[in-house]
């Protein structure tokens, strides 16, 4: 019986250390047929082999099974556990704890995810030996491999227009399975390293596949052109060479020294000519040069920086908690100033673990990335007489990753990385001393069984439930426009199940009524499909107050309601308040106000006195959001209309002359009032400018070309309607016939 049980420890042993390797073949996965097919089913193995994990872990520690307990006596392994408590601590005194803990179904990140990663960090560090360490080392490097030859794949594919069925779908630059150029760039860029510790040792087989790996990897960064990790490895590149020329010695130490020499003449040429470089057909290089302070994205990743730091330094020790980056953002939200509509990232880093965590969590990200260093030039050390050391490498590893990670943030598949190779790092430094078991007393043979039962059925609420709810989701999507009340039974049933995708539900509901459902649905469809967002997004309303989103969102659904609805005025209000206290220069909620009295004014007689009044309401309205947004046209072109049908012209005309000047970009926002405005008031030049624009938002757009013809003619410019009309008569000759005042005139103008 004892041999037996002998014998199972053993397997079991085994077997554990195999599902720690289970997150290094992560990046591999990705399943469609799932809502975020390059997101969600990582998270959902990653966390679900933790939890497998924890609870053999939890088994064999309290049957006696032998760990490397002893290594735990070194301060630098205890950083991550108090990372992990100081975000636990944050996000209790935060925002929402809730959100905190389950994270978002978008990231797949949260103190779950978080709590799983550093679960490993300690597992891998009390279970691992040498072996393990060289098995760990070659699933990345192998795995990173495969990821970054489908990446350049992707890439080939897309330069000849073609898309193979066989990879990921590409939407924009390539992603391989992770699914987004940064995410991809940054993990290849540490698992570029662990591809050259192994090469470093690795003999036949390991060392042609190590060369491919390193080869491949830096190929799909350079063509995700992924500016922060490029930058990051020539940095990295460049602390080698300075490395290499000041320990280095004969040979190696000239070849540094011209290789310097090249880095600084190079950087030095590309700055030189870095105008002529940004007009470049190649991406990556295009991107780089184009690196600059009036750079559209440069400008909003600064003033995101800039704002979100204020925001941060008012709750300097308490932080807001974990995934609660969006409530500063929205705060600071300008759209004048940034490029994104939804922000829950800073994409830097270290300013996200000091928002979320305060500066204890931000020093403690500092520490670990300080201890990881620190272990990486021990374990250099230790290797005497050899230049390239893995220690070397892992340094260089580690001066890339936070490089890389001033311009973008960390993934769970990235961060788990980070922790497994900074415990590899910590095993080969420290003592191994004999692995010893518990001292604890006997306990009876069916504890450690119960322990680990307990701690394996954990995997049904933080996985499997959410699974089911993610798949519910995704067959109520495809049935949303075809079969409104079957997606609406599928959505129930992911409802009913209580996870924290309760959230993303809300987002999905908005997206698919207000994408979709509203133009392409009528009757008690369109009521059923209204219905239910209506009510998904107000149970989102009352359960996270601090949601600009979800109200902003709610309150669009509202603003789009069928004829047959009957909108709750006063509800309506209340949403889109709280939308704007959370987001006070966010547009659309100021301009759905203001439309529940356009909406009440247009639904009574003309002549009605009350009319008039309604209208007043909304100038106010946007009189207000105006004053507050100072930059940008859409909210003056649109007061510019609405003055000049409450027949005031004047005032119509000073908010017209205020919005022209901002009016910089094209913007069809700003462009379609415009357009009324001008066209009421017959400036043909001006209407022109604006139907320019909105013909090039919208080429296919036949009417609004025939108006940019009719107007252009009025303007004077016949020359130019002309060529419009001969496009049309070659592209939709039909639409002509529906003005034959304009056809006789443009047709007596060729005629001449």
């Amino acid at each position: 019986m004892e041999e037996r049980l002998v014998v199972m420890m053993n397997r079991l042993n085994q077997t554990l250390r195999y599902i720690l390797l289970v997150p290094a073949v992560l990046p591999l996965v990705y399943i469609s047929g799932i809502l975020y097919p390059y997101v969600a089913p990582k998270t959902f193995l990653l966390q679900g082999s933790g939890i497998v994990a924890l609870a053999l872990f939890a088994y064999l520690a309290l049957a006696g099974q032998s760990f490397f307990y002893g290594r735990l006596r070194a301060f630098a392994t205890w950083i991550p556990a108090l990372l992990l408590f100081v975000a636990y601590i944050t996000s209790f005194f935060g925002v929402g704890f809730y959100q905190s803990f389950w994270g978002l179904f978008a990231r797949g990140d949260g103190l779950l995810t978080l709590s799983v990663i550093t679960l490993f960090f300690y597992l891998i560090v009390l279970c691992a030996d040498r072996p393990f360490l060289e098995r760990l080392a070659k699933t990345v490097t192998a795995v990173a491999g495969i990821v970054a030859a489908i990446a350049v794949l992707q890439w080939v594919t897309t330069l000849f227009g073609e898309q193979a069925s066989f990879l990921p779908p590409v939407s924009g630059r390539i992603g391989s399975t992770l699914g987004n150029a940064a995410f991809l760039a940054s993990y290849l860029g540490m698992a570029f390293f662990v591809s050259l510790v192994v090469l470093r040792d690795a003999r036949g087989a390991w060392r042609r596949i190590s060369k491919i790996t390193a080869v491949l990897s830096l190929l799909a960064i350079l063509f995700t052109a992924t500016r922060g990790t490029i930058m990051a490895l020539l940095l990295a590149g460049g602390v080698a060479l300075v490395a290499t020329t000041w320990k280095g010695e004969g040979k190696v130490k000239n070849v540094a020294r011209y290789g310097l020499m090249a880095l600084v003449i190079f950087a030095g040429l590309f700055f030189l000519f870095r105008t002529e470089l940004s007009q470049s057909s190649f991406e990556p290089v295009q991107r780089i040069a184009s690196i600059s302070l009036s750079d559209e994205t440069v400008s909003s990743r600064l003033f995101v920086w800039s704002h979100l730091l204020t925001e941060t330094l008012q709750r300097p020790f308490s932080g807001y908690g974990a995934e609660h980056i969006a409530q500063l953002f929205d705060k600071v939200y300008d759209p004048s100033k940034i490029l994104e509509q939804w922000f829950d990232r800073s994409h830097n880093a270290f300013l996200d673990y000091g928002a979320q965590y305060g500066i204890f969590g931000f020093a403690f990200y500092l520490a670990l990335i300080g201890a990881f260093l620190t272990y990486a030039i021990r374990l250099h050390r230790r290797e005497e007489g050899r230049l390239i050391t893995s220690g070397f490498l892992f340094s260089l590893l580690i001066v890339t990753y936070a490089a890389q990670n001033f311009f973008v943030f960390d993934t769970p598949v990235s961060l788990w990385l980070l922790y497994a190779l900074f415990a590899l790092c910590a095993v080969l430094v420290l003592d191994d001393a004999d692995a010893t078991p518990l001292s604890l007393s006997r306990v009876p043979r069916i504890v450690p069984w119960v322990v680990a039962v307990l701690i394996a059925l954990c995997i049904v609420p933080a996985v499997i439930t959410p699974l089911r709810a993610n798949l519910f989701l995704t067959q109520g999507y495809t049935y949303h426009l075809i079969d409104v009340q079957k997606a609406n039974a599928y959505f129930e049933r992911g409802l009913a199940l209580h996870t924290y995708a309760g959230l993303e539900y809300g987002y999905q509901a908005y997206d698919m009524y207000t994408g979709h459902q509203v133009t392409a649905l009528a009757g008690e469809n369109r009521v059923a499909a209204y219905t239910y967002a209506l009510s998904v997004l107000t149970a989102n309303f009352n359960t996270y107050p601090y949601d600009a989103r979800t109200a902003t969102y709610l309150g669009h659904v509202l603003d789009t309601a069928p004829p047959e609805v009957t909108v709750d005025d006063t509800f309506d209000q209340t949403v889109l308040s709280r939308a704007i206290s959370l987001s006070p220069l966010r547009a659309q909620a100021w301009y759905m106000d203001a439309n529940i009295y356009l909406r009440n004014a247009d639904a009574l007689p003309v002549g009605d006195p009350q009319r008039t009044v309604l209208y007043r309401k909304a100038t106010a309205v946007l009189e207000e959001y105006a004053q507050k947004e100072t930059s940008l046209s859409v909210a003056r072109y649109t007061l510019a209309t609405l003055y000049y049908n409450l027949g005031d012209t004047a005032t119509a005309q000073k908010w017209a002359d205020e919005a022209y000047p901002l009016y910089t970009s094209m913007d069809g926002a700003a462009a379609r009032p415009a357009v009324k405005y001008y066209l009421a008031v017959k400036d043909w030049k001006h209407a022109a400018r604006f139907l320019s624009d909105l013909s090039q938002e919208n080429p296919t757009d036949y009417n609004t070309l025939y108006d940019l013809a009719k107007v252009t003619y009025l303007a004077g410019d016949l020359a130019a309607a002309d060529r419009i009309v001969v496009r049309l008569r070659i592209e939709d000759p039909a639409i002509l016939a529906t003005d034959q005042n304009f056809l006789a005139a443009i047709t007596a103008y060729e005629s001449r």
